[in-house]
């Protein structure tokens, strides 16, 4: 499903691949066009009869155009997508492979790359650990040699397949955040609440040309106070325990007031306390957020093996790097852990646990000392 504002050309360099793509399986292509102008529509009705189209007569915002597509989804599976992404070989065939194997998945998102000579913005590996005092609380971290259905906190809204009744069941996309950014944040955090996880897959890739319609409408410093003023709309309204709400609004007002020089910092810190006013739904997590956010912090991840026995290791390490070939060899999935997490851990443990029904080893990396 892509949302579409002005994209009539963006759209015909991705349609041919997605629909190549999509051939193995029952599907349909929706396309929401967002207030075009271009002649979206009449373009895709010649072009790509197969899709079907959506159309508002004005420019919706992310959530709102995306979920006018999630409503009218006739499959189990919905890929959410935007029209700057150009999907490659082997992409929705990856995706759908993850939730025959994680328990209760929600979502797989994909690896995203950027045109060469681009710098690499995202990667889909999504994690919330802030690096410095003034860095957004939510980074993107390279993958690992090998990486591949580690947890993460969220998919991305532009690449992501999802479980259409989970979706459902969450009230699919919150239209709080205007006009765009955070929403899939939110998203992954709500649940990850009930314990429905996401997982980062190396092997459905993407090209993303960065941006390709929120410039047109939308200065820099416009684009940056979005994201500044959703993101506290998000602790607000979707983080239950006060401990961590605490903790995580903390944070957010100080990297403001480090960052107050920045037009789009003031414009938040402006706007912070009636977004704390408001709050949100204020529902009771049937998962600890303090395990979800651990797992998902940068302190796991996942390698596939090459042994065909189902069973799995959880390696505790010093530093997070690709385990070696031997244990690689020797399992079906290594877990790599960094040993002074031990939150991280017993979600690790507890994960791999139910992915692989028990059939879990755990080893300590040995360590040669200098003298």
């Amino acid at each position: 499903m892509i949302p579409s504002r002005n994209g009539r050309d963006l759209l015909a360099a991705q349609m041919p691949a997605i629909l190549r793509e999509m051939e193995p399986f029952a599907s349909e292509v929706i396309v929401v066009d967002n207030g075009s102008d271009d002649s979206t529509a009449e373009w895709l009705r010649t072009a790509c009869p197969q899709a079907r189209v959506e159309v508002s007569g004005g420019p919706l915002s992310f959530a709102r155009a995306v979920n006018r597509g999630i409503a009218v989804a006739r499959f189990s599976h919905v890929c959410l997508l935007n029209n700057d992404m150009l999907v490659e070989p082997g992409f929705f065939r990856a995706l759908r492979r993850k939730f025959d194997e994680v328990p209760s998945l929600i979502c797989a998102t994909a690896q995203i790359k950027f045109p060469a000579g681009a710098r690499r913005e995202e990667t889909g590996k999504a994690v919330m650990a802030q690096t410095g005092p003034e860095d957004f609380p939510v980074r993107c971290d390279e993958p690992l040699p090998g990486e591949d259905g580690t947890y993460v906190l969220y998919g991305s809204g532009g690449c992501s397949l999802y479980d259409v009744a989970k979706l459902r069941a969450l009230g699919c996309v919150d239209e709080a955040y205007e006009p765009a950014y955070v929403e899939d944040l939110d998203l992954g955090y709500r649940a990850w609440q009930r314990g429905w996880p996401t997982v980062f897959v190396a092997g459905a890739v993407v090209e993303h040309r960065h941006r390709a319609t929120t410039q047109r409408y939308y200065s820099e410093e416009q684009l940056e106070a979005m994201l500044e003023v959703n993101y506290l709309k998000f602790v607000a309204r979707s983080v239950a325990r006060r401990a961590v709400f605490g903790r995580l609004w903390k944070q957010a007002l100080d990297r403001l007031r480090l960052r107050a020089a920045r037009p789009a910092a003031r414009a938040a810190l402006w706007k912070a306390a009636g977004i704390a006013r408001s709050g949100g739904p204020g529902l009771q997590p049937a998962y600890s957020e303090e395990v979800f956010l651990a797992l998902t912090g940068g302190c796991v991840a996942l390698f596939s093996g090459r042994s065909k026995d189902a069973r799995a290791c959880i390696l505790r390490v010093r530093q997070i790097a690709a385990p070696s070939a031997e244990l690689l060899e020797a399992y079906r999935e290594v877990v790599v852990v960094q040993e002074d997490a031990a939150i991280a851990f017993q979600a690790a443990r507890e994960w791999t646990n139910r992915k692989w029904n028990g059939r879990v080893e755990e080893q300590v990396e040995e360590r040669v000392e200098k003298r």
